[in-house]
């Protein structure tokens, strides 16, 4: 039996009203849906609490990731792709269908860092692609206890990549976060909106994502 693929209602606002700070204390986020339920399959620590919401105005769909936690890693060695992949980060991946082929990832450190790429099945990615830039906005901040993510995707590049079908994005929504262990190493403990049954962590898999909905 197929289990029932989880959804998110996203919810519409009116054009060019909604400000992207960092901060996500913009009054219109009050319109949107939120989504707690997250999971550590494959942990037995206590996931860091992550609040989720998302918008759309027809024109963009924004995001807004809440996450408290007091120990925030960061490797700050440089820009690159392996430094933003040993921090602790938030991840919205979309896909077009379950065959994965391809399917885009954006992975983004607290300090609003990107990681952007596209992906085909078997983990084969390909780091020389780019989210669009002028269709990706991201920022972000932190504070004593949390941090905030939050950001906009035009509409236009969405409908580019064939991501928006019937006004529904498939979409997988997780974060990474690393912790200190014994022997001075950080390890990450991976946290999923979907848990995808499998033994080890995988987010690259069809069955790590959900759908969002986008309400007219």
């Amino acid at each position: 039996m197929t289990p029932e693929i989880k959804e998110y209602e996203v919810n519409l606002i009116e054009k060019k009203q909604l400000n992207i700070s960092g901060n996500g204390d913009d009054t219109l986020w009050d319109n949107a849906m939120i989504l707690t339920d997250f999971c550590s399959p494959w942990s037995t620590e206590k996931g860091t609490e992550i609040t989720f919401r998302a918008l759309w105005d027809r024109e963009k769909l924004y995001f807004n990731f809440t996450v408290l936690d007091t120990e925030i890693h960061i490797e700050k060695q440089d820009d690159s792709i392996e430094s933003i992949g040993n921090s602790d980060r938030v991840e919205l991946f979309f896909r077009p269908d379950n065959s994965l082929n391809p399917y885009y990832c954006l992975e983004i450190d607290t300090s609003g860092r990107v990681m952007d790429f596209i992906a085909y099945p078997n983990k084969d990615f390909n780091f020389n692609w780019n989210w669009p830039k002028d269709d990706l906005v991201v920022k972000s901040t932190v504070n004593a206890n949390s941090f905030t993510v939050e950001g906009s995707i035009s509409i236009e590049s969405l409908k580019s990549f064939n991501l928006i079908q019937n006004n529904r994005i498939e979409t997988g929504v997780f974060r990474a976060k690393y912790t200190k262990r014994q022997n001075g190493c950080f390890e990450p403990n991976w946290i999923t909106w979907v848990n995808p049954n499998t033994e080890t962590p995988n987010f690259h898999i069809a069955s790590s994502f959900g759908v969002f909905v986008l309400k007219e």
